[in-house]
């Protein structure tokens, strides 16, 4: 058998490829909700879904649902640089992964890629989903906050409760 085969094989088994599709359905979804979302906001005022959800853009610098949030350029840079590495880190974790939790890795990897993208292009993250009671809100976050959220959750109740001691 050759390179090529040998390669080719195991990049394009059904172990890699799911979770290579689950990254790029977050991404895009991601992408393409905030690109709605700056679009319509840019002409319009926000959007009233319901007595308790909005869709209000927000400009975060800081880190999931507006923690960090600094004007200074170092730390802004500074927190890039280690969701950058966790970035990296989640490519290791997904290749020594086994395939459930290769889909749970994907699921963060996707919505951190779509908030370091936001941060290079936009120099801030588009947040835009405002929950809130009355006069409560919650922290304003995107739909990559949520599946960042979702597959950290996702991982603690498959490590805590599934996986075999």
């Amino acid at each position: 058998m050759n390179i090529f085969r040998i390669v080719t094989k195991k990049f394009f088994s059904k172990t890699i490829i799911v979770p290579i599709l689950v990254f790029f359905f977050v991404f895009v979804f991601d992408r393409v909700m905030k690109i709605f979302i700056i679009n319509h906001q840019l002409n319009y005022q926000s959007i009233f879904v319901n007595d308790y959800l909005n869709l209000e853009l927000v400009w975060n610098t800081g880190i999931g649902f507006g923690l960090l949030s600094l004007d200074a350029n170092m730390y802004y840079h500074l927190i890039s640089l280690v969701i950058f590495s966790v970035i990296i880190f989640l490519f290791y974790l997904i290749n020594k992964a086994i395939y459930v939790e290769k889909i749970l890795f994907s699921l963060i990897l996707g919505g951190a890629a779509g908030n370091l993208y936001d941060r290079l292009v936009y120099f801030a993250v588009p947040d835009f989903i405002d929950f809130h009671v009355k006069d409560f809100h919650w922290f304003t976050f995107n739909i990559a906050d949520i599946f960042i959220t979702l597959g950290i959750i996702l991982i603690i109740v498959q490590d805590l409760l599934l996986k075999k001691k």
